[in-house]
């Protein structure tokens, strides 16, 4: 009798664990699917300047680091958008982010290409680009993101 006690204890904790790794699973998957979504929302938004949308995407205290190793505050992004001196002629990605979420963030990699300006300094090439989500009361939101120059080969 105490076996079959031992045995229903041990099959309800496995299959406990199973059910809320399966869980956790499907809500990874959605939420990767959900910063993929916001990733693209983000690269139409700048390429079509729209700076409404990018003030949303943008949480309040978004940092970015760009291919000059520069870190600009949220505002002063938006000023290098409305001046004209940051414009997104293209971006091409060369290879499908990936993206890791971690509870209520996530971290997406990608190499892109970009032809364009920041901060009123031409950038043209490839590079790595890291960006950083949270997900808050306004859905994902980025917080941080840096681009890095690949070295031409």
């Amino acid at each position: 009798m105490k076996r079959i006690i031992l045995y229903i204890a041990v099959t309800g904790a496995l299959l406990s664990f199973a059910f809320g790794q399966a869980q956790q699973e499907s809500t990874d998957s959605k939420s990767e699917q959900e910063v993929e979504q916001m990733i693209e929302k983000y690269r139409a938004a700048f390429l079509r300047h729209d700076i409404l949308t990018l003030e949303k995407i943008w949480a309040d205290d978004y940092v970015f680091v760009n291919a000059f190793g520069e870190v600009l505050t949220k505002a002063q992004r938006l000023a290098n958008l409305r001046s004209g001196a940051t414009t997104l002629e293209s971006i091409n990605e060369e290879e499908k982010p990936t993206v890791r979420v971690y509870q209520n963030s996530a971290v997406a990699t990608s190499r892109v290409t970009l032809k364009g300006q920041y901060s009123g300094q031409a950038v043209s090439g490839q590079y790595r680009s890291t960006l950083v989500w949270v997900k808050g009361p306004n859905g994902w939101q980025l917080v941080a993101n840096q681009l890095t120059p690949l070295a031409a080969k």
